[in-house]
Formats: C-alpha cells, sequence, structure tokens
C-alpha cells in the first residue's frame, strides 16, 4: 500500500506565497515521476508541473515564472513553490507519484486527497 500526504495549502493575498508538500509513504520499490495537478469545480484536472526521478521538470504554461518544482529523493517527497498567486490559481491540489510497490509488476500513479489553496484578491 502506498499513500501520498500532502500539506501546505491555505488562505493566501494575491501576490503572495505558499509551499506545498507531498510526501510519499508505504511499500514503495521505485518512484518515476512525481507531480502536482489541480482542479476546480466541474473542470477537468489539469497538470501544474512535473519533476522525474532524475530532477527535469515540466511546468504548465499558466504558472511558468511563477511555481516551481523541487523533488527530495531520499524522502520520497515532491514541493511545490507557488510566487505571485492569483485568484485564479484558488482550487484543489493534489499530489501525484508514479510507483513501483514492492511485490508490483508495473508502475501505477497513486494521488494525494488535495490541498486547498485560496488566493484573495
Amino acid at each position: 500500500q502506498v499513500q501520498l500526504a500532502e500539506s501546505g495549502g491555505g488562505l493566501v493575498q494575491a501576490g503572495g506565497s505558499l509551499r506545498l508538500s507531498c510526501e510519499a509513504s508505504g511499500s514503495i520499490f521505485s518512484i518515476r515521476n512525481m507531480g502536482w495537478y489541480r482542479q476546480a469545480p466541474g473542470k477537468q484536472r489539469e497538470q501544474v508541473a512535473t519533476i522525474s526521478s532524475d530532477g527535469s521538470t515540466n511546468v504548465s504554461d499558466s504558472v511558468k515564472g511563477r511555481f516551481t518544482i523541487s523533488r527530495d529523493n531520499a524522502k520520497n517527497a515532491v514541493y511545490l513553490q507557488m510566487n505571485s498567486l492569483k485568484p485564479d490559481d484558488t482550487t484543489v491540489y493534489f499530489c501525484n507519484a508514479r510507483v513501483l510497490a514492492f511485490r508490483a509488476t508495473a508502475f501505477r500513479d497513486y494521488w494525494g486527497q488535495g490541498t486547498k489553496v485560496t488566493v484573495s484578491s
């Protein structure tokens, strides 16, 4: 069993910053990509940023230059530093990890429970 635990969401004024954290735990043999996604009510989940095991990143154009993704492989953790936040960034953010669990034969995606980010104008 693999679990992802997120933290760091909250309420911030426009122009402010937040740092999201996510740590994977459980029967983990290997983690490939990790990332952050967000989903507004009634909309599809969208990719915010992803990072591979060797540190290569992919950041959505909508947050490029404002958000930075990083990773600590020793802790099985991924972080999202969010600067210059806008009201449009308000939504629930989900952590994702592509994990090969012990005794598993293939990688699969795991998701956190989501953390709410609210940016006031």
